[in-house]
């Protein structure tokens, strides 16, 4: 459906994709209200990793080279066993030769609070919960209701999170979100003291990944093949259980772990894609239009790209929808092929996987690269607005 150009946006949602949303409207003459639910900006969340496409899309927004600055480059590390071994080995400099930059890390905080310093005061009103009334059409505003009154927009956008109320506004049919076998666990503490390279560690129905931040914390992330909806009443203690014996630094990150610093999070994706990612004057981003497995790290990435096509397309949204559901829908598809493979439940196939994995890696030294082919290196379709330095000829680490 073609639209005339929109002025008034309403983005439901202060997380990284809405804010990205509403950095690229406001920046390309829009003015925009963001409403978000929570008391404040701080997300939920532990660290982010942002791959070369993501920060092409921050260059479209000016803020590129200043996340490339404050981020951590993920170095020399690779693939391990649970008892130290090494699978396949990668590296910096090669990563940044391929995709045109590097793949950097950083806490979640940093990048929310640089997207919200693009907005002007104002725009950000947070403890506002915000309700799609009518998703509008050609001739007719959208509404959005909050606590404060009603508010029109000629374009809406619902950055509201994998259980968006959004979608099954527009989408009742649909059959929505469904468990995709696993668990994860995210922590940052301060780093333990035990020297270590960047590694991801693939056991038989678990994996576990430890990375440096660059202010000298330690961001780790679990997952589990587990059945959706199981608690502890301490949350470290499934983490100690499973993963305590493995190798440095693996008890170390863990001795320095208490409850309160475990992010626990059940993982569900959408099995069938959304019809379109837009209906009406309504455009939907990120977790809400095409939530995934984090197991090829693209979940906030492709939020970050929605956020610069949408704002190229936000006049014509069916351009939008085209531009953006097949390639979420195959990268979803590729986070699932990838989870299946790392979070094998059976020690014989486990045991089978790792052979290949060494097998391969001799054969293909870039192997676990290549499985970013098609995604790291997405370019947008606008200019970037700044340098969009890369470092990608000098293999600089920071």
């Amino acid at each position: 459906m073609s639209q005339s150009r929109p002025h008034r946006v309403v983005v439901i949602g202060g997380g990284i994709g809405g804010l990205a949303a509403a950095a690229a409207l406001h920046l390309s003459g829009r003015q925009v209200t963001v409403l978000e639910r929570a008391r404040s900006l701080e997300p939920v969340g532990a660290a982010i990793s942002l791959s070369p496409n993501a920060l092409r899309a921050l260059d479209v927004l000016g803020v590129g080279d200043r996340i490339r600055d404050l981020a951590a480059w993920q170095g020399a590390g690779g693939l391990r066993t649970p008892g130290g071994r090494w699978l396949a080995r990668t590296d910096a400099a090669a990563a940044a030769r391929r995709f045109g930059g590097p793949l950097v890390l950083l806490h979640r905080a940093t990048l929310v609070d640089t997207l919200a310093g693009l907005l002007p005061p104002g725009t950000v009103r947070t403890d506002a919960p915000a309700q799609l009334t009518d998703p509008g059409d050609a001739h007719r505003p959208a509404r959005v209701s909050t606590p404060d009154g009603e508010l029109e927009a000629d374009l809406v956008v619902a950055a509201d999170g994998i259980r968006s109320a959004t979608r099954r506004t527009l989408f009742p049919a649909h059959p929505g979100l469904v468990h995709s076998g696993f668990t994860t666990w995210r922590i940052v503490v301060p780093d333990p003291g035990v020297p270590f390279a960047s590694h991801e560690t693939w056991g038989t129905g678990r994996i576990w990944g430890t990375h440096p931040l660059k202010d000298g914390q330690v961001y780790a992330y679990a997952a589990a093949v587990t059945p959706a909806g199981r608690r502890t009443a301490d949350e470290r203690a499934e983490p100690v259980r499973l993963f305590g014996r493995w190798h440095d630094p693996i008890p170390a990150v863990l001795a320095a772990v208490g409850p309160e610093d475990v992010l626990r999070h059940d993982v569900h994706h959408l099995a069938a894609p959304l019809p379109a990612f837009h209906h009406g004057r309504v455009a939907l981003l990120g977790d809400a239009a095409h939530p995934m497995p984090p197991t090829v790290g693209q979940g906030g990435n492709q939020a970050v790209e929605d956020a610069v096509v949408l704002a190229h397309h936000a006049g014509d949204l069916a351009a939008y929808t085209a531009a953006r559901l097949p390639r979420t829908s195959d990268i979803t598809r590729r986070a699932l092929r990838v989870a299946r493979v790392n979070l094998l439940n059976s020690r014989a196939a486990a045991a089978v996987r790792d052979v290949l994995m060494v097998a391969l890696s001799r054969i293909r030294p870039d192997a676990l690269l290549r499985g970013f082919d098609g995604i790291a290196d997405w370019r947008p379709e606008q200019p970037p607005y700044a340098a969009g330095r890369t470092g990608a000829t000098t293999g600089e680490h920071t």
